[in-house]
């Protein structure tokens, strides 16, 4: 089996925690594996960095649809837009410690799943997409973890934010387990949810297992009209006039369709292998966003709302090998994931970017190849004991997108690479990264460990990049530990921002501020990946009677930040629109510096024996682009959350909980042109309570209801400053789970 090990690619970052040992043939054995490939955020970060959503947890607290709802509660985490600027608002995704959701790297079973980076890009870094965190229904999932911070740094690419590990349930025992949720909104005007799947597995023999999972779930779409009400006494406005504002699109809905098969091969006791195959569909249900302007005066668009105007189709075929040799162990994986991106054809010019412009559709084709293994060496420096991982990654994303190419504009002037005629431009974009690291945990004494690692990274279109981290904890008693670290994060330019071929033109509204139009946005091959230095210091407090808290100060140093320019590249002479013009050339560029600096806190104890309390705080400091003064997303200034569980009897569990939302500021100056915003108004604080109960019928037989936003809070979205979203009002859900 090493052979096979060694082929799978290259060795690799951790599975984001999950373990690895297998059984063994004595009980020694068994004890040894588990402090060997203990994984790194176990060992140094447990209470501060990392912490985890069980099976038990997502059974209590019930997801309507997307399994970001309960991430969203967890220390350091929120969800918001998929950019700054508010458009695409309602297309929330995780982000962590106010990052992005584009520095949020999300993994199904340790693997990375990059469907996303198949979605444009617009100008102002938004995409209009779900995120890449609901491909797999909630009943399916064993546990999910989410990795913070220096803890988050060592995973490549993409995670300066943090991790987001989904880990799926294994083929243990002969079982089928079917399970449906139904959600009902109080308001007609909001879409219900209707969720089944099903759970087959099967022992085939000693060595061999089966897995075969489904799931169905559709939610509809909001009304059309669903945030007029909160546009009264509203002020618009809009090339610097007053003008009648125009009611934004309500929560779109989705229709999904997910089928794995799983085949586990445990040829011997320190040995397993998984073959695994899986197709997602996700089809939208269509509310009308138009991203830059209203379409309430459009024909097409108010003709296509309540239809399916975007497919995203996702395969994936996969290998992964756990193996232990003596008082070694590895983790080792391929993967390759398609995916199809169909959706009707958009602008991409002017204020009719990103909006629906034909009845055609035409489709984007993404394929990613990631490889990794990772080695847990035990060793020692001098009399110190210590657990070495060293590893790589691959990754190779190949983006076919000849709908933005066949659709663009045709410049009319020749700069750099870009082909005038876009018939001329190539369709293919394709970049590799390789990352190679280690690391080390070493007991310096019974109280402090210390734990050093370094990555290196290649791009193709950026050369080599070095990361690195330290992080230490030091036990000051049997309850009272320190615990902190600072490491270097990065995340590769996207193929669009990378391209030369991805073109965007403006009149003249979207030029930065002073500068006549007609503008062009290009992608630029020279693009630095962008950097941040990510450091934490906290403590932690645990008991011998349950109670256990935390409190952590974060602070990352931000630069290199990509956004579309406003650094006048060029001037050419050009016909624009048939009449002879000078056209402005800017490029996608990288910003100085950007700041993000917060809290997190978290504490849990038992009030008695049946009764648990939980909450966390998240707040955050400073979130500060350096140039503009504007906050990198739109999250609130702090965040509460707070349950109980009370298991009222053996059979019965009541979790009461509520999520305090504070102000979130509104960016004072527009993304794409540096104008300051004279409609920047703040979202005010808010309060959401929900009630979650779960009673079990009996070992094999569970049934969940509840109320989600019980005191209906309604929160709008008017599209003005930073209100950019609706928070579902007061609805009503009951769940069945069956196991034979």
């Amino acid at each position: 089996m090493s052979t096979l090990t060694l082929i799978l690619c290259s060795a690799a970052m951790p599975l984001a925690a999950q373990d690895v040992a297998l059984p063994s043939t004595s009980d020694e054995a068994i004890a040894l594996d588990e402090i060997l490939v203990r994984s790194y955020e176990e060992e140094v970060l447990q209470s501060l960095g990392v912490s985890e959503i069980t099976a038990e947890d997502i059974a209590n607290g019930p997801v309507t649809n997307d399994i970001a709802e309960l991430v969203r509660k967890q220390p350091g985490v929120n969800l918001t837009g998929s950019s700054s600027t508010g458009q695409r608002g309602n297309q929330r995704q995780i982000d962590i410690r106010g990052m992005g959701p584009e520095n949020t790297l999300i993994l199904i079973d340790g693997r990375p799943v990059l469907s996303r980076n198949s979605v444009k890009m617009g100008r102002g870094g938004e995409r209009d997409t779900r995120g890449d965190s609901n491909w797999v229904a909630p009943e399916l999932i064993e546990r999910v973890e989410v990795i913070r911070g220096p803890a988050a740094a060592r995973y490549g690419s993409g995670a300066a934010g943090g991790v987001v590990n989904i880990i799926t349930k294994v083929p243990d025992t002969e079982s089928v387990t079917v399970s449906t949720q139904y959600d009902a909104p109080e308001s007609s005007k909001e879409g219900d949810t209707k969720r089944l799947n099903l759970t087959w597995t099967k022992p085939l023999s000693d060595q061999l297992a089966l897995r075969f999972t489904a799931n169905l779930n559709k939610t509809d779409a909001d009304d059309a009209d669903i945030n007029a009400d909160a546009l009264k006494g509203e002020t618009c406005y809009f090339r610097g006039a007053v003008t009648e504002c125009s009611v934004p699109a309500g929560n779109e809905g989705v229709r999904n369709r997910d089928f794995t098969g799983l085949l586990r091969w445990t040829p011997t006791d320190a040995h397993r292998i998984d073959f695994e195959l899986g197709y997602s569909r996700q089809g939208n249900i269509y509310a009308g966003d138009t991203q830059l302007s209203s379409g309430d005066d459009d024909p097409l668009i108010q003709s296509l709302i309540g239809s399916e105007t975007n497919i995203m189709r996702r395969r994936t075929a996969a290998i992964t090998h756990h193996g232990i040799y003596g008082l070694a162990s590895s983790t080792s994986y391929l993967q390759f994931e398609t995916t199809d991106n169909t959706r009707l054809l958009e602008g991409t010019a002017g204020g009719g970017e990103g909006q629906i412009n034909a009845t055609d559709f035409g489709t984007v084709n993404l394929r990613n190849i990631a490889a990794k293994t990772e080695w847990v060496l035990p060793g020692q420096i001098g009399s110190h004991l210590a657990t070495w991982t060293v590893g790589s990654e691959v990754r190779h994303e190949r983006l076919n997108d000849s709908v933005i190419v066949d659709g663009a504009v045709d410049v009319g002037f020749d700069y750099g690479d870009v082909e005038a005629d876009s018939a001329d431009r190539d369709p293919v974009l394709d970049q590799t990264l390789v990352g190679i690291y280690g690391e080390g945990n070493i007991e310096i004494s019974d109280r402090l460990t210390l734990s050093p690692s370094l990555r290196a990274d290649w791009g193709e279109s950026f050369g080599v990049n070095i990361s690195g981290a330290m992080n230490a904890s030091y036990e000051i008693s049997d309850r009272w530990t320190v615990k902190g670290g600072v490491a270097r994060a990065f995340k590769a330019p996207n193929l669009y921002q990378l391209s030369s071929n991805y073109i965007y033109v403006t009149r003249g509204n979207g030029c930065p501020e002073g500068v006549d139009g007609p503008c062009y946005v290009l992608g630029n091959p020279d693009l630095e990946p962008e950097t941040s230095v990510n450091s934490e210091i906290g403590i932690a407090y645990r008991d011998d009677f349950g109670t256990a808290a935390t409190l952590t100060a974060f602070h990352n140093d931000y630069r290199n930040r990509i956004q579309s320019g406003d650094t006048l590249m060029a001037a050419a002479d050009c016909t624009y629109d048939g009449a002879a013009s000078s056209c402005k050339i800017f490029q996608w560029e990288n910003i100085p510096r950007a700041v993000i600096s917060g809290l997190e806190g978290s504490y849990a104890t038992p009030l008695s024996e049946r009764l648990t309390l939980t909450t966390n705080l998240t707040y955050i400091l400073k979130s500060e682009n350096k140039e503009t003064g504007d906050p990198l997303s739109l999250v609130p200034e702090y965040t509460v959350n707070a349950w109980l569980e009370w298991r009222a009897t053996d059979d019965l569990t009541i979790t009461p909980s509520l999520t305090h939302y504070g102000r979130i500021e509104a960016a004072q100056y527009n993304a794409l042109t540096n104008a300051e915003i004279e409609d920047a108004e703040d979202r005010d604080p808010y309060t959401i309570a929900n009630i979650a109960t779960r009673y079990a019928v009996d070992d094999s037989f569970f049934i969940t209801g509840g109320i989600t936003n019980l005191l209906d809070k309604d929160v709008s979205r008017t599209g003005i400053g930073a209100n950019t979203f609706n928070e579902p009002g007061r609805a009503y859900y009951v769940g069945l789970t069956k196991t034979f």
